[in-house]
């Protein structure tokens, strides 16, 4: 049977390995026992099954840094943007974005910070750039994304979108601000004004952490709204994940468990939605 979506069971399965290697080792020593990839990226940059590139696009004031990814060939397949956390286009959205498009979309992964020369190489260093940002501007500037994968040749006509902490809320403001956006999973993302919900036309697929209380403030109200304005919505609660659960390069909150179910639920979405 099908768990109840706000009180899907996640156990982590890295607590679990945690608690059995704990028997064996502790502190320091305990890092050890993990394998030494175990954090590393799943799709490689240069699988030989995707056409990956950076290219630009039209935002709202400059053009607008993104990553593409698409498998080979040239078959028109729905579009997913992905949006990053708050430390800009890391490695590892670049690899999120490949393993949506191994799945069979094309993948643009855009850069916040582009702006301001895109992403800095050191995450700590783009924390003082986030906060230079004019945030009604970069809402359009994303925004901007899915009218250029819509009219791209690449692609169906089809778009979604989802997103990761900073961009799970961004993910919120683009199904806000681009009625032409088809589908949109947003995980763990603050929530748009109440009086904009209505404005939202994309099917909704939320993802929620169990341990998060700051975020998790926001829904009830947010729920009430999509349900007053008779929007299509289902949403998870993952009990035992925290905040960026999803998040492979981030050992301190990394729940498998709860990131696999997530992304097979987002997956099977998108694939509904964007068909």
């Amino acid at each position: 049977m099908e768990p109840n979506p706000k009180t899907s069971d996640t156990k982590t399965g890295r607590r679990q390995f945690l608690k059995k290697t704990a028997a064996f080792a502790s502190g320091s020593v305990l890092l050890s026992f993990f394998p030494v990839n175990l954090f590393a990226e799943i799709i490689k940059a240069d699988d030989a099954r995707l056409v990956t590139e950076t290219i630009t696009y039209a935002g709202a004031s400059d053009p607008m840094i993104a990553y593409l990814a698409r498998p080979k060939g040239k078959k028109k397949l729905p579009a997913v943007i992905v949006i990053h956390e708050n430390r800009g286009l890391q490695p590892h959205i670049k690899d999120v974005a490949r393993r949506m498009a191994l799945e069979g979309f094309v993948a643009l992964a855009p850069d916040a910070l582009s702006p301001q020369g895109g992403t800095p190489e050191k995450p700590e260093d783009a924390g003082p750039m986030f906060q230079k940002l004019d945030y009604e501007v970069t809402k359009k500037d994303f925004s901007a994304a899915v009218a250029y994968l819509k009219t791209n040749p690449l692609t169906s006509g089809k778009v979604g979108c989802t997103g990761f902490c900073w961009g799970g809320a961004m993910t919120n403001h683009v199904a806000v601000n681009a009625p032409e956006l088809d589908a949109a999973v947003p995980y763990y993302g603050g929530q748009p004004k109440t009086e904009d919900v209505p404005k939202i036309k994309a099917a909704m697929l939320l993802h929620y952490a169990g341990n998060d209380e700051r975020i998790n403030a926001g829904i009830p109200a947010y729920e009430a709204a999509l349900k007053e304005a008779k929007i299509e919505y289902q949403l998870y609660m993952y009990e035992g994940a925290a905040h960026a659960f999803n998040n492979d390069s981030n050992p301190q909150r990394y729940n498998k468990e709860a990131a696999d179910l997530a992304w097979g639920r987002t997956i099977a979405f998108f694939k509904k939605k964007l068909k």
